[in-house]
């Protein structure tokens, strides 16, 4: 009985297998071809919102950024993928064949392929853009890598392309590559820049994020290192210089970010010749520490130190050099030790002199009353 129960269950899914399968012969080729495409859209649709799914569900995972980075590079390709094959099975189930078939097959190709490489551009673009950052602390990473990589990507697809239409590229090549030289001819400072560009980002001596004073006498921090120039935003002012790369790569550059962003400042000071030196010190350390501990930017697992330098004409003059955070950040640290010190020094009866001058005044010689 069982048996029997289940072959004729067996039966009853074929029957509306079949039943399904011929209300689609008998429908017209154009509601085919339209049923087949709406079928690939409305898949592609599920298929990107399973995958949303799954990128939410992982965010706490250690891969959750390269989840976002992925969702982020198929954003709507999947309706395409399975719209475009849905086009194709819906020609194939209407019947056509020969060259219209062939012909719609490769638009379906190029269709794929330029969905490819578009997915492979956004991937690479917040692939270079998390390497820049975990390597540097940049928020971003430089645009000429980006293009360079996208450049590369997008003769690839064009080449995949033709030769997907048939084309012959080999005659292309040589075409481009006799014009090319001719060219780079006209274009030599251009090309100067954007291969010094590429030098100054492979040497990793500067990088964006990074605090730079150059010997021409611009200062700042780097933004954007470009195809033709570098950005450098200038502190406190904020205004943006353009320094052509063959300049930067040419000229003596001081990076206050590498080794490290931490430094030393340096204030110079100096007292009476009256003053108690070790009680100076003592006052001058006290109130360092206490800039460093409260004021943003300071840092006191490094000990700030006094050196006492030279006898001037009217002081004795020492530095005191203490630790900040990054370049910066001793803008801050230095008004605070400034209006402190003065602070206390003069609660505490230390003398700051100001320059003296003895005069002596006599009459000209022969000069009688």
């Amino acid at each position: 009985m069982f048996l029997a129960r289940a072959g004729r269950q067996k039966e009853t899914e074929m029957e509306r297998l079949q039943r399904a399968l011929g209300v689609l012969a008998d429908m017209p080729d154009w509601a085919m071809f339209l049923a087949m495409l709406l079928l690939g859209i409305g898949v592609g649709w599920l298929c990107e919102r399973l995958l949303v799914r799954w990128t939410r569900r992982v965010q706490q995972e250690p891969f959750a950024g390269w989840g976002n980075a992925l969702l982020g590079a198929i954003h709507r390709m999947p309706i395409i993928w399975f719209a475009a094959a849905g086009a194709y099975l819906g020609v194939t189930l209407a019947g056509v064949v020969g060259p219209a078939l062939d012909l719609v097959g490769t638009a379906v190709s190029v269709t794929v392929i330029v969905t490819l490489i578009i997915v492979a551009m956004r991937l690479a673009t917040a692939g270079i853009s998390g390497f820049a950052k975990r390597a540097s602390g940049a928020e971003k990473s430089t645009t000429l890598v980006q293009n360079v990589v996208r450049l590369l990507l997008l003769i690839l697809g064009a080449a995949l392309v033709l030769q997907n239409l048939g084309i012959d590229i080999t005659t292309l090549v040589t075409a481009l590559g006799i014009s090319g030289l001719a060219v780079a001819l006209a274009l030599q400072d251009t090309l100067g820049n954007l291969f010094a560009g590429m030098q100054i980002i492979m040497s990793r001596q500067i990088r964006t994020g990074d605090y730079v004073a150059l010997s021409t006498g611009e200062e700042g921090a780097v933004t954007d290192i470009q195809a033709r120039n570098t950005t450098i935003r200038t502190f406190p002012e904020r205004n943006r210089v353009l320094v052509p790369n063959s300049i930067l790569a040419s000229t003596v550059v001081t990076n206050y970010s590498l080794p490290e962003k931490r430094l030393f400042i340096t204030l110079p000071i100096g007292v009476s010749y009256d003053s108690d030196l070790e009680k100076v010190e003592a006052v001058t350390l006290d109130v360092a520490n206490e800039v460093l501990s409260e004021v943003e930017g300071g840092l006191t697992d490094e000990e700030p130190f006094v050196r006492f330098e030279e006898f001037s004409d009217f002081s004795i003059n020492f530095l005191l050099r203490v630790h900040v955070r990054e370049f910066t950040d001793q803008f801050l640290v230095r008004h605070a030790l400034v209006k402190r010190l003065h602070e206390r020094y003069g609660a505490e009866g230390i003398e700051i002199p100001f320059p003296i001058r003895t005069v002596y005044m006599r009459e000209p010689a022969g000069r009688t009353e």
